[in-house]
């Protein structure tokens, strides 16, 4: 074994082992899934609330009443109660975990060992759980709502009261704002505290925090307020109406024309065969001037060393960390992380192919007056029912764990124009270039020396999922990168992926956005 091949042995050890570790960890990491589905209830019942101007010739109630569905409030509760079941199993398991490196017993010595060898382990599932505890806790202040509104005010009460007891300290915020909660149900006006509005405004959003400074009015008799109050509550619901729409209507559209395209591609596959849209270029492969090693190289140094071992490495050697910054310094780190990565990734790419210059013909092509646009957004249109489905078994696998891409909820958070922009930025044009560039423009074709052109979309298309180091979208992520390889391979032209993977990201991104702005 040469010196080169040693090092990169060392070096595949080292980021199967990175790799390993943060997908294993990502296993009791619940999924951002969750939390969209709430975000999602939460502007149902913001539409719930919409009223149409009586004078109005088209009467949008029953039309916004097909949008929500019959029951808006008892399909809420139970998705909350859903939400809170999974987000329960989580911090269990996270407790029992906290068990066994507290007290191992029998065979559990290695535990311990390894809880000596890494201290922060303990730190980390401590401070897990509290995260978990404190969105219970959230999550029973708006099941109980969600009860009072229906005119369940005794199960509401209840929910409440056993909030109270499991937190166990009356000077708790969610203690306090559960307290308050159940006094405003129960009409005890002259017991509520002169904050209670501060606390409510302070621990409650969205629809919720209308229903219980509705209640608050109610109960203070102060009419003028409560008349405000449900006109602004009116005028969110307007807004709401066109969020739901779009972010309803969008995928539903879409996958319906991807399916009929799906349909149409496959129909004409089997009976044009190789005279088909889909055979186009499929029997082409490409002449690879350099081997395995070569591949080898620039995959685990360009792409697993430089992500999960160098740059964190420097990351923590100047003490760099936006944990306590605000969100617009964390949209900077995250797009200054990963145009280092690429830049890196790019760097070693470039030096180790460099000696092959020129390419033999079809690679890394960037084609401008071609057809890469209706590759791009038919597969873009294909994508969205087969990744759609593989998702829906996707959930039943991992029953909310399974970790997500932290960017994701950073998104989901921002409603800061400047640090949507650095989002798209990082998401919609960084990401597409430099992981179409790798995955797809370097690593599809570099496996075709040694196996099939479908063999080298399906492994790349993995590749590219377990690179996002969240167990629960590898399935997902491996679909998408499947049509990616495939538009790829037929276009020959690394604009149409670039398109279909910024479309994808894009459409994520606002539909985050979206969402979080019903809060």
């Amino acid at each position: 074994m040469t010196l080169k091949r040693a090092i990169l042995a060392v070096l595949t050890i080292f980021a199967i082992a990175r790799i390993g570790f943060s997908l294993n960890n990502s296993f009791s990491q619940p999924q951002i899934q969750s939390r969209l589905e709430l975000y999602q209830t939460n502007l149902v019942l913001h539409v719930a609330e919409f009223k149409s101007n009586p004078q109005d010739e088209f009467d949008l109630n029953s039309a916004v009443s097909s949008l929500v569905g019959e029951d808006p409030y008892s399909a809420a509760s139970k998705q909350y109660q859903k939400v809170r079941t999974e987000i329960k199993s989580n911090r269990d398991n996270f407790v029992s975990q906290l068990e066994k490196l507290d007290s191992p017993q029998g065979n559990d010595s290695e535990v311990l060992e390894k809880s000596r060898e890494n201290p922060g382990q303990r730190t980390q599932l401590v401070q897990q759980i509290a995260e978990l505890e404190q969105f219970i806790d959230e999550l029973d202040l708006k099941r109980g709502i969600l009860a009072a509104v229906q005119g369940q005010s005794q199960e509401a009460i209840g929910i409440w009261n056993s909030e109270i007891d499991r937190i166990g300290n009356p000077q708790n915020s969610y203690a306090q704002t559960a307290t308050i909660l159940k006094q405003l149900w129960q009409e005890r006006a002259q017991e509520l505290i002169a904050e209670a509005r501060s606390i409510i405004n302070r621990n409650l959003d969205s629809w919720f925090r209308y229903q219980a400074l509705a209640q608050l009015e109610r109960v203070n008799s102060a009419i003028n307020d409560l008349t405000l109050l449900q006109e602004q509550e009116i005028q969110t619901a307007t807004n709401s109406v066109i969020k739901l729409a779009f972010i309803s209507a969008f995928p539903v559209f879409g996958g319906i024309f991807g399916t009929i395209l799906l349909i149409f591609l496959t129909l004409q596959g089997l009976l044009k065969k190789d005279q088909s849209i889909i055979a186009t270029n499929s029997n082409s492969n490409w002449s690879t001037p350099w081997d395995w090693e070569i591949t080898w190289q620039v995959l685990i140094v360009g792409f697993f060393f430089i992500a999960q071992i160098a740059l964190p490495l420097l990351l923590g050697i100047f003490n760099i960390n936006p944990v306590n910054s605000s969100l617009r310094i964390k949209a900077l780190y995250v797009l200054g992380t990963y145009l280092a990565m690429a830049i890196g990734g790019i760097s070693v790419l470039y030096l180790s192919i460099k000696s092959f210059l020129p390419f033999p013909q079809d690679w890394f092509k960037f084609k401008l007056w071609d057809n890469w646009i209706v590759w791009g957004f038919g597969g873009y249109l294909v994508a969205l029912p087969a990744v759609l489905i593989v998702s829906l078994i996707n959930q039943q696998i991992w029953h909310g764990q399974g970790g997500s891409n932290p960017l994701l909820f950073l998104a989901l958070q921002s409603q800061d124009t400047v640090a949507l922009i650095i989002f798209f930025v990082t998401s919609s044009i960084a990401a597409p270039i430099f992981e179409e560039i790798m995955f797809r423009g370097f690593l599809l074709p570099s496996l075709t020396r040694y196996v099939s052109t479908t063999a080298a979309i399906l492994i790349s298309a993995f590749i590219f999922a377990i690179a996002h180091l969240s167990l629960s979208e590898v399935l997902p992520l491996a679909t998408l990168g499947i049509v990616l390889g495939v538009v790829y391979t037929r276009s020959r032209n690394l604009l149409a992926p670039i398109l279909l993977h910024s479309l994808w990201n894009s459409g994520t991104l606002i539909s985050l956005f979206v969402l979080g702005s019903g809060v």
